[in-house]
């Protein structure tokens, strides 16, 4: 999944990030959402699968990769996210490709 990332929506002027993207807090802030909706059954289930491979800072899109099973999970969780941090975000899922895209 290619996956764009908006910090602080709701702010008029964006003047500086109030957080800096990196793989570590994409991929907890996803974690923590299957967590909380998935429960440890549905985390522990695409632990095996789920990465976040690619993170821009400046442009602020990502790639994120699932098993053909478990996209759809992921990508639920990817839109109930509403933080990392203490700053508030929106996701967006630009593309999706792979195996599943051939189903």
């Amino acid at each position: 999944m290619v996956v764009e990332v908006f910090l602080d929506p709701d702010k008029e002027l964006p003047m500086d990030d109030p957080v800096i993207l990196t793989q570590f807090n994409v991929s907890k802030a996803i974690r923590d959402n299957i967590l909380v909706n998935f429960s440890e059954c549905g985390l522990a289930s695409l632990l095996g699968s789920f990465q976040v491979k690619y993170v821009n800072p400046i442009t602020k899109l990502c790639i994120i990769k699932a098993s053909m099973e478990d996209f759809q999970k992921v990508w639920s969780a990817i839109t109930m996210v509403r933080s990392i941090g203490n700053c508030l975000v929106l996701f967006n899922v630009l593309d999706l490709s792979g195996e599943f895209m051939q189903l």
